[in-house]
């Protein structure tokens, strides 16, 4: 690299000192943006900072972290997953309308949407794989025809699911709320996770396929694994959801699709693959729920959340693509 083209100076060392913090923290600009948020919230309101606070708003963007779970999984492999809202959408309406009271019978038919959602992921990965189709098209496909079979099961929103299930959002142990406790479970599955052969393949694999099949791993197996546990996900995230609703709608799973990839890349998951992390996709859908809050709080009109969110992930997306670009530079 010429002279005239290679940084020097202070701004130079400011870009490496940044390229290698995103790089062992992908989620440093999300946690930023999310702590700017909180403190702004604390000035407007009281009761922040306390339990009772975090229960609610955990049980607000569980929903979304589950979706964007398995959606982080996919974006972290290089694909992207829309079927997700078909895969939220008709598990709502099995969930509501073949609950019933018995709690054996709502635990068979929580299995049977958590299989089928795992199911119809693993379908996806087969289409895109050995049919080699692009994921955007296979998977908008199936968000269009699982979006049918829901309005087929449940034309309008209705159905219910018991009072004890819709009762779990409100549960306490130790202090903390049941949504709390599967935020937790999800921040361990996933340093398990991250940590085990698979996701250490569907990583290589999002960095680079070419290599990862020379080091022995088999695309279709990764593909299957990759959509089948978005699919999963998603399935839990219609589960957890008929809690918060106590109803099915064979539309809701729509409103989970574009937020999903929103809270994954404002947590710094790469859309080019290979890169990123659940602690910051839950992040990054913490700020994406907060974000109401705030305009409520400001006393603004409802319509300033879709243009703050908008602009929380232009900075998310201009902050990755400056330290990336700053790392591409240092490596020539």
């Amino acid at each position: 690299m010429s002279a005239q083209t290679k940084p020097s100076g202070a701004p130079a060392r400011f870009y490496q000192a940044w390229a290698r913090s995103l790089d062992r923290t992908p989620f440093l600009v999300a946690l930023v943006m999310l702590l700017a948020i909180v403190l702004a919230r604390s000035q407007l309101q009281s009761g922040v900072f306390t339990l009772q606070e975090l229960n609610l708003v955990t049980a607000s963007a569980l929903t979304l972290m589950l979706a964007a779970t398995g959606q982080t999984i996919v974006l972290i492999r290089g694909g992207i997953d829309l079927s997700i809202g078909g895969v939220i959408s008709l598990g709502t309406v099995i969930a509501a309308t073949r609950f019933g009271e018995d709690p054996g019978q709502v635990a068979l038919w929580a299995a049977i949407i958590l299989a089928t959602g795992f199911g119809i992921g693993a379908l996806n990965g087969i289409l895109i794989t050995v049919l080699k189709l692009q994921p955007f098209l296979v998977t908008l496909a199936g968000w269009s025809i699982l979006t049918g079979i829901a309005l087929t099961i449940l034309p309008t929103d209705g159905g219910a699911v018991p009072g004890w299930w819709a009762g779990f959002g409100y549960s306490l142990f130790f202090g903390l709320s049941g949504p709390v406790w599967v935020l937790i479970a999800l921040v361990l599955f996933w340093y398990w996770f991250r940590a085990t052969r698979l996701g250490i393949v569907i990583q290589a694999a999002g960095s680079s396929e070419r290599s990862a099949v020379l080091s022995g791993a088999s695309v279709l197996r990764i593909n299957i694994a990759t959509y089948g546990l978005s699919g999963l996900f998603a399935a839990a995230a219609a589960l957890y959801l008929t809690t918060q609703t106590g109803t099915g709608s064979p539309l809701i799973g729509r409103d989970y699709i574009l937020p999903s990839v929103a809270a994954a890349v404002v947590g710094g998951v790469s859309l080019f693959g290979g890169r990123g992390h659940l602690v910051g996709t839950i992040i990054g859908a913490f700020i994406l729920t907060i974000i109401g809050d705030l305009v409520f709080a400001l006393r603004v009109s409802s319509y300033w959340q879709p243009v703050m969110s908008g602009v929380i992930l232009l900075i998310a997306v201009l902050a990755s693509s400056l330290a990336e670009k700053s790392a591409r530079r240092q490596n020539r």
